[in-house]
């Protein structure tokens, strides 16, 4: 056998039980871009060599599992051909161009290509009769029951007539997707990888009440007319139809003219990925003209009127060289991945965190293994598994049990996942603690990173927070890699950062369990350091979102002898440590009111949605209580907390009362 048909051989067989995996198991072992890649490299050695191309290569999906009834689709659920940059975007729809002889623009409908579980809903008259996976796209798997429990499927359309089939995907938006795992770590089941496993999973269940127990919602984004009595001329249409008729229908979705909009809209999809309430990979590109949709015609896997644009990939297999430990400025310490280096979502990555021991031996990963590595936006990079294969594996990893900085002792102790080193005079730790006073979500203070804190360290010229506030220019030009103007300018920044908010300065002095949003309140509350310093224990506990834990940790700190000589540096050198006044003219209509937001809210961000509700004196908890004054719905709410809202007695109000509750800290009209 030649060598490109014992490749295409290989190829066949690794695309088989990788497919089985991904369609059958709802358990991948291979990242989306490398499954894409072994596609990819099979159907170029069949255009080179003719003579080695088979009908399978164009299969859809997998076929369906026998534990499954099977169901024939009314009309075949394609699959969607692939780009990759705006280069091979642009190109299709010259060919689509091309194929319609047509030189008027384009209408294109641009939606988000959702992460999920591909599923068609049958409607006759108006009831829900049957829903079906893909399957093989001829043939797919009865999950009628289960797809009754997805709280956002209609079962009954008003004045709906005919047969026609709904065509989406189920998913699991990602606060859902992070409350489940924790249900699920707490009851000692699996942990599911991403939302997308989960949902699949969840659907492809024997026992509904399984899936009735998961967060699961469905994506409406195409209606398939069985019998030919809907009228409709476009794609924009039908998305009305759905979204009329009670499905969710993904409010990103823009009709736009010509190829560069198009173009455009798509990108902004890929700068937006990370806002939206669901994972996305990429978007789907398709004609809004359902004429020309007919004109065009398929291929026998996929339409010619549509396309999918795939992102920059976020997961990647690499090799784990080893497993090395940092030291944080908490003194925990942390197992980190060195991996052969790779790009993922667009940089290159030879690192990657492993969070903590039980992790490890969670994930069962080894010096030696092939892994998948992700990176999801500014996350940290962070392996998920190993994908373990025939070959033998080295042994399983062992957290040492000795600080790789100073020497000092690692504990654990029995309440915790995480270990610590428990010197407190462990070097890392020092520089750690000043980079993050100097980070951006704390002082903020331009070109004082963890390189340059090591290098201060080192050269003796600090030692500790307190320090920075008395360094002057003229030590610091005689450094390596500095200037007399670099140093001037280190030294502004510092002193620019004396005027820094009390808020921002407690985050930057690293207090045990004082995150940005108790630091907001302590500093409104006492204003000064000095007042909070004096305060009593149960001062500190009635201050709204502190508690118990955190009034101990910032009473404790304040009364610390080495926390007392740091202020009074501090105080000495300069640095105001006071709140300014924030008195708004924004009226406080949520004063002491705990405002839950769930979904998207037009015109809002999800960290602006948050401002403007504290800005008006009210909380935006991230769950729902019996204490929680109101749920805001957006589009894809969390499942987890509607229910928990409704279960609870919680008003629920639209997204479109969101600026009427601002404004006046009521609402016209409630939710069912």
């Amino acid at each position: 056998m030649t060598a490109p048909a014992q490749r295409v051989v290989e190829l066949r067989d690794l695309i088989t039980r990788h497919s089985e995996a991904y369609f059958v198991h709802d358990d991948p072992v291979l990242p989306d871009a490398d499954y894409d890649a072994l596609v990819g490299e099979l159907r170029e050695l069949e255009r080179a060599h003719p003579d080695l191309a088979d009908e399978r290569s164009n299969r859809v999906g997998a076929p369906a599992s026998t534990v499954f009834s099977p169901v024939r689709h009314g009309e075949a659920m394609l699959s969607l051909d692939n780009v990759f940059d705006e280069e091979e975007l642009r190109a299709w729809s010259d060919r689509v161009l091309k194929g319609l002889d047509s030189s008027v623009p384009l209408a294109f409908s641009v939606e988000p290509k959702i992460d999920g579980l591909a599923l068609s809903i049958t409607y006759i008259d108006g009831e829900l009769i049957q829903a079906a996976t893909r399957g093989d796209g001829r043939v797919g798997e009865d999950v009628t029951d289960n797809v009754r429990t997805i709280a956002n499927v209609p079962h009954q359309l008003i004045g709906a007539r005919g047969s026609f089939q709904i065509r989406g995907e189920v998913f699991i938006a990602k606060a859902d997707f992070e409350t489940l795992n924790e249900t699920q770590r707490e009851k000692g089941a699996k942990i599911f990888a991403n939302p997308r496993n989960a949902a699949a999973g969840s659907l492809r269940q024997k026992d509904s009440s399984v899936s009735a127990s998961r967060p699961l919602s469905f994506l409406a984004y195409q209606l398939v007319d069985l019998d030919a009595t809907l009228a409709f001329t476009t794609h924009r249409a039908t998305l009305d139809q759905l979204s009329a008729w009670g499905f969710l229908v993904a409010p990103e979705t823009l009709i736009v003219s010509g190829i560069g909009d198009m173009i455009a809209r798509s990108s902004w999809f890929e700068e937006h990925r990370h806002d939206l309430t669901y994972d996305i990979d990429g978007t789907v590109v398709k004609l809004d003209d359902l004429t020309a949709r007919r004109a065009l015609g398929s291929t026998s896997r996929a339409p010619r009127w549509a396309i999918a644009r795939k992102f920059a990939p976020e997961e990647r297999t690499t090799r784990l060289l080893s497993i090395e430990v940092s030291i944080g400025r908490t003194g925990r310490a942390t197992p980190y991945a060195v991996l052969e280096p790779v790009l993922v979502a667009g940089s290159r990555v030879a690192m990657a965190t492993l969070h903590n021991e039980d992790q490890v031996r969670e994930k069962d990963v080894r010096p030696g293994d092939l892994v998948i590595v992700r990176k999801a936006g500014d996350v940290i990079p962070e392996v998920v598994g190993a994908v373990v294969g025939d070959e033998k594996r080295s042994a399983s990893w062992r957290f040492p049990a000795t600080c790789p900085d100073c020497g000092g002792e690692l504990r654990r102790f029995d309440d915790q996942s995480d270990t610590y080193c428990v010197n407190p005079a462990c070097p890392a730790q020092q520089m750690q603690k000043i980079a993050h006073f100097a980070s951006r979500g704390a002082l903020d203070i331009e070109g004082l990173g963890e390189q340059r804190v090591a290098q201060l360290l080192q050269e003796g010229l600090i030692g500790d927070v307190a320090d920075l506030f008395s360094l002057s220019s003229e030590p610091l030009a005689r450094l390596e890699g500095f200037g007399e103007l670099s140093a001037t300018a280190l030294v502004a920044a510092i002193t620019a950062a004396k005027s820094a908010p009390l808020s921002r300065m407690l985050v930057g002095l690293g207090i045990r369990h004082v995150g940005p949003v108790a630091a907001r309140e302590l500093a409104r509350r006492f204003v000064t350091y000095d007042a909070l310093a004096q305060a009593h224990l149960e001062d500190l506990e009635v201050v709204e979102g502190i508690g118990p834990v955190i009034a101990q940790s910032v009473y404790e700190y304040a009364r610390d002898d080495e926390s007392r000589q740091r202020m009074a540096l501090m105080a000495a050198a300069g640095v105001e440590l006071s709140e300014p006044d924030v008195a708004s003219t924004l009226a406080a209509t949520l004063s002491g009111r705990a405002v839950v937001v769930t979904g998207a809210v037009p015109g809002y961000s999800r960290d602006e949605a948050t401002a403007a509700i504290v800005a008006r004196g009210g909380t935006s908890p991230g769950s729902v209580s019996a204490k929680t004054y109101c749920v805001v719905v957006g589009e894809a709410p969390g499942a987890s907390k509607v229910t928990k809202a409704r279960d609870v007695g919680v008003p629920m109000i639209s997204d479109t009362a969101f600026e009427e509750l601002l404004e006046t800290g009521t609402w016209s009209a409630t939710l069912e």
